[in-house]
Formats: structure tokens, sequence, C-alpha cells
């Protein structure tokens, strides 16, 4: 238990200084960082060498952390958002409409913005501890099979990743299926 708390206080540490994290999700390895943070968003880019106009997917432990970058939702959207994340066996990541203020580099060329409640144990101690969203982009370059271990990260990107956490993915599961809260279109699915 000691181990891993140590190891949250460090990637919690390591998001508050700028730095980019790889840690575990439901599926795969994710790359993150601090979203408010451009200079660490773009470094992840540059990492994937992924195009800023793709954008990206913030991960959260509460609804409430996605606030700072999300417009206000109808009542019975944000229900069934909430409803869905509630299902542990089917992760999904829903598409919602997006503050104008809310950077480029994480919205992309579109007018919504990614975001998920993750079940995963430590992506949610880590969004706990750090109070508040943090990017969540699969640990490959792009067009690459993502990582689904530790080991695979330190393999990909040898050195350039401020700190690795250690845990565990489900090598069974695929990345989560993509939504468009407004119209429920399946954008990817799993």
């Amino acid at each position: 238990m000691k181990k891993l708390k140590q190891q949250i206080d460090q990637a919690v540490a390591v998001l508050q200084q700028g730095g980019v994290i790889a840690y575990p999700t439901e599926a795969v390895y994710g790359l993150g960082c601090d979203p408010k943070d451009l200079s660490a968003v773009k470094k992840i880019l540059e990492l994937k060498q992924r195009q800023k106009e793709k954008g990206l997917i913030l991960v959260a432990a509460s609804f409430e952390q996605f606030k700072d970058y999300i417009q206000p939702l109808e009542k019975e959207i944000e229900e069934k958002l909430l409803a869905s994340w509630k299902n542990q066996t089917h992760a999904i990541t829903w598409l919602v409409p997006v503050k104008k203020e809310t950077s480029e580099y994480l919205k992309g060329q579109y007018d919504t913005l990614a975001v998920r409640v993750s079940h995963h144990p430590m992506v949610r101690k880590i969004c706990e501890q750090f109070d508040g969203a943090i990017i969540s982009t699969s640990a490959n370059i792009s067009t690459q099979e993502a990582a689904r271990t530790a080991e695979q990260v330190k393999h990909i990107f040898t050195d350039k990743i401020n700190f690795i956490v250690k845990g565990e993915t489900d090598i069974s599961a695929q990345p989560s299926e993509i939504r468009d809260a407004l119209t429920d279109q399946i954008i990817r699915t799993n």
C-alpha cells in the first residue's frame, strides 16, 4: 500500500511541476499531464507525433473535474453521461460542447471535448489527489499500437517521460468507445 501511495504522490508532483506521466488505464497505458499547462500538452503531442487538430481526451475521477473546460449540459444529458460511467464493463468517452476559452490543443479543430470518468483505481487516485482532470491519450507513437505495460512505455519513449506509474491494464479490454453526447452517434467503437 505504501508503494502505491508513493507512486501516486510522485505522479501528482510531476503533474504539478508541468511534467508528463504514463499511467495504466482500463485498456492501455496513457500519457498524461495537466491540461492547463500548454507546454506539457505540447510535449505529449510531440512525443506521440500527433497533430493538435485531432484534440485530446480528458479523464477524471468525477464529472465536476471537467467543469472548467465544458459548457453546462442539460440535466438529462448529464444524467446519461453519469449513468454510462457507472457501467464498469464498458468504458465510454463522450464528446461534449466545450467552453470557447478551452485551448485548441485540447479540443483540436472541434467545438467539443472528449471526456471520461475513469473506473481504473490508479487513474481515480491520481485525479483525486491532483484535484482535477488530466490528459489521457494512449501511450504510443500515432498510428502505432498502444503500450499495455510500463515496460512497453519505457521501450517506446525511453527516458522522455518524467514518471511512469506501474500498474495493471486489462489486456483483454479495448480502448473506450467514443460517442457524441448530444446525438449519441458512435464516433469510435471499442
